[in-house]
């Protein structure tokens, strides 16, 4: 049932025209009164609103993207039931949807797909983290407003269509389908990417990498045939890009990117370096092969793989495959080894036939016989050792037996020099007085935790020595230098610094360091911790942030949003914006830069830019009439005199706008009013109406449509 303008629902939102109709809803646009702002409504066709089940997750899952608050993704107003009426209040963007753009233009260039490809990507990875998978990922469902921003629309419905039998809208997104969506089986955020991949390629291309005579045979293509590199269609696609859309496109969804924020990296790095290859291509295996060959501990070691025979090998692996639906070009079959050296070929066995349990039972009678094998071996080995090395006759003395032989050779007028160190100058003097030695005292700086204690001694102890030798011990004097963390050095400025130490008799010396979080001038460190008066000391000074400078990109050409992304992903940013008119450069795109490409420029400049707002235009509409005033009033139309005006209305910002044309004047009611003009309009708005006023009946005596077309001044 399709609503007319004029149609309140809920009495706040005034349905103004249609703005276009899908394979399940009609979007109209609206007018919220109580926000007073437009907005966009979707509202559920008929034929599904009889399905409880369709409605009610059709509801929930527009209420879960409700939720979602992204710039990059469309906003979701209100979720409304009304009687029969079923439809979503969403943000009314103003623009063009990302379809429509690539029929316009036929494919775009590479930094345009990157720089789309981001935005939709940011919107999708903000959904992932949501736990709201899209599934019907395609241009269709991206919007490009005026002003370049890319926005992904349709959540709700995407998630509702997915759980029921394939219709009418899912065949309609069979071209952006993943393999595991077209077979039926588990899809996740894998899947959005796999979608978000093809409609990179058809960015790239102009086309998407799969049609058909039909739908079945696309999702077969999706299933079994390989993604060829867009650069074959496009050579102006470069490595990076290549590389990127074919690991998104990959068949099985472990091969591709596991979330969003692994490819929008990858893609800002494509922006940056687009001749880096990155990413390497991996020949996709088929798990369901028939010929795979697994080893016995379940590990996969080969399958058997089928190549074309054609230049580009790389890219054409395609798994045996005996329901094959069409003939193939002549294939050869090879084996691709994947983990261990391919096995020598070797007499089949009659064991081959025998059980699984009588396998295993000669399996562990064989690791136990090799377990007794190499035990007596080893005895074996230890054994012979033992013959070899032991000398005949020879007997070992025991410890004991040496520990008493020598002391049992120390004379009685000898000792051993007991150890002393870390000991008090009268300890010291008492443990070697024991052993009859003499002491002899030495000093010498120390630690202050030495002050006072033995920190070395002449005779190491344990040497055998004459009793009454005289040992020299050295005693700690403790230090004379000042701990420099008490001055509190690295709260000051390195002059400041410099001028404390030297108050303090020290000298002092500074060197520049540069930090990202130490002030300029204060200092970062010193060396040594700590030192007595006139020794040297080194204060290490911030010189600030090291600057670091980076080739200036070509911006010119892109969107802001394109180049602030470019920018940003290289330290840079976007500074002043002027804008001017130009008929080269397309509006919104960026005229020049005031830092030329190529130039070393530091991390963290701000550059200017100049934006074009399109070549100066105007919108014109001509009508072209003789409106007959006494068709109106008959006979008496002589006799008869009125006030007539004719005013212009449009619409413009939701407001509805009224031009003077014509002054009010007194006009017989007999003549013929000449109604012959070319009329301006408001910038970007197509229609209007021009009415003829009678003033003095307050009454409208005609109304002319009227058709806006944009024409250069």
């Amino acid at each position: 049932m399709m609503l007319k303008p004029g149609t309140y629902l809920q009495e706040r939102y005034e349905i103004l025209s249609l703005i276009g109709t899908g394979g399940m809803s009609e979007v109209y646009q609206a007018k919220c009164h109580k926000l007073n702002r437009l907005v966009a409504i979707k509202v559920l066709k008929e034929e599904f609103c009889q399905d409880s089940n369709f409605v009610s997750k059709f509801k929930m899952e527009a209420q879960a993207a409700a939720g979602l608050s992204h710039p990059n993704i469309v906003s979701v107003f209100d979720v409304v039931d009304e009687e029969d009426l079923h439809f979503i209040v969403m943000e009314l963007i103003e623009g063009i949807t990302l379809k429509s753009y690539i029929l316009k233009k036929g494919r775009l260039g590479v930094k345009e797909t990157i720089g789309i490809a981001i935005q939709v990507a940011q919107g999708i990875a903000a959904a992932h983290d949501q736990h709201i998978v899209h599934r019907d990922i395609k241009p269709q469902n991206m919007l490009i407003s005026r002003d370049g921003k890319v926005k992904v629309a349709d959540f709700g419905i995407a998630r509702a269509v997915s759980s029921q039998t394939v219709g009418a809208t899912a065949v309609g997104s069979v071209h952006y389908i993943s393999p595991e969506q077209a077979k039926g089986g588990y899809s996740d955020a894998r899947s959005d990417l796999y979608s978000l991949g093809i409609t990179m390629y058809e960015m790239a291309t102009g086309q998407p990498p799969f049609d058909g005579e039909n739908t079945v045979t696309i999702a077969l293509a999706h299933l079994e045939d390989p993604v060829f590199p867009p650069s074959r269609f496009n050579r102006e696609v470069t490595p990076s890009l290549d590389r990127i859309i074919l690991k998104c496109t990959a068949k099985r969804p472990e091969r591709r990117y596991q979330d969003a924020y692994e490819l929008i990296a990858d893609l800002r790095h494509a922006l940056v370096d687009p001749n880096d290859d990155f990413l390497k291509k991996e020949p996709e295996i088929d798990e369901s092969s028939p010929t795979v060959v697994r080893g016995a501990d379940g590990r996969e070691l080969a399958r058997s793989v089928q190549r074309r025979e054609t230049p580009d090998t790389d890219w054409d692996i395609k798994v045996l495959n005996p329901a094959a639906r069409r003939e193939e070009p002549r294939l050869k079959e090879e084996t691709v080894w994947i983990g261990e050296p391919e096995p020598a070929p070797r007499r089949k066995e009659r064991r081959d036939e025998a059980s699984p349990g009588m396998e295993r039972l000669l399996a562990a009678i064989g690791v136990v016989a090799a377990i007794l094998i190499v035990a007596v071996v080893v005895v074996i080995f230890v054994r012979l050792g033992g013959i070899f090395h032991k000398p005949s006759g020879e007997k070992r003395p025991s410890t004991e037996t040496v520990e008493s032989s020598t002391e049992e050779g120390i004379a009685s007028t000898q000792c051993r020099v007991p150890d002393v160190m870390g000991l008090t100058e009268e300890q010291a003097k008492t443990r070697l007085e024991e052993e009859s030695l003499k002491i002899r005292y030495e000093y010498a700086e120390s630690g202050d935790e030495e002050k006072g204690r033995v920190i070395g001694q002449s005779i190491e102890s344990g040497t055998v020595v004459s009793k009454m030798s005289e040992v020299a011990v050295t005693i700690g004097e403790g230090t004379n230098k000042v701990d420099l963390t008490d001055l509190s050095l690295e709260e000051q400025t390195g002059e400041a610094a410099k001028a404390i130490l030297e108050a303090q008799r020290f000298r002092a010396t500074l060197v520049e360091e540069h930090s990202d979080t130490v002030e300029t001038g204060k200092v970062l460190r010193y060396e040594p911790q700590k030192a007595a008066p006139g020794e040297e000391v080194t204060l290490y000074v911030s010189a600030g942030p090291e600057i670091v400078s980076v080739p200036m990109p070509e911006i010119t050409g892109m969107s802001e949003e394109n180049a602030r992304i470019v920018m940003e992903t290289i330290g840079l940013q976007l500074g002043e914006r002027r804008e001017e008119r130009s008929a080269e450069v397309a509006k919104g795109l960026i005229i020049r830069q005031d830092i030329a490409p190529k130039t070393e420029t530091p991390q963290g400049t701000a550059v200017g830019y100049t934006v074009s707002t399109g070549r100066e235009t105007k919108f014109m509409a001509a009508v072209n009439d003789d409106f007959q005033l006494r068709e109106l009033f008959g006979p008496s139309s002589g006799d008869t005199e009125i006030k007539v005006s004719i005013l212009m209305k449009q619409v413009v910002n939701g407001q509805v706008k009224s031009t003077v044309i014509l002054a009010p004047r007194m006009m017989a009611g007999d003549i013929t009013i000449p109604i012959h003009y070319n009329i301006e309009g408001a910038a970007g708005v197509l229609t209007g109406e021009l009415e003829v006023w009678d003033l003095t009946n307050d009454k409208i005596l005609k109304t002319y449509p009227l058709e806006f077309l944009e024409v250069d001044r």
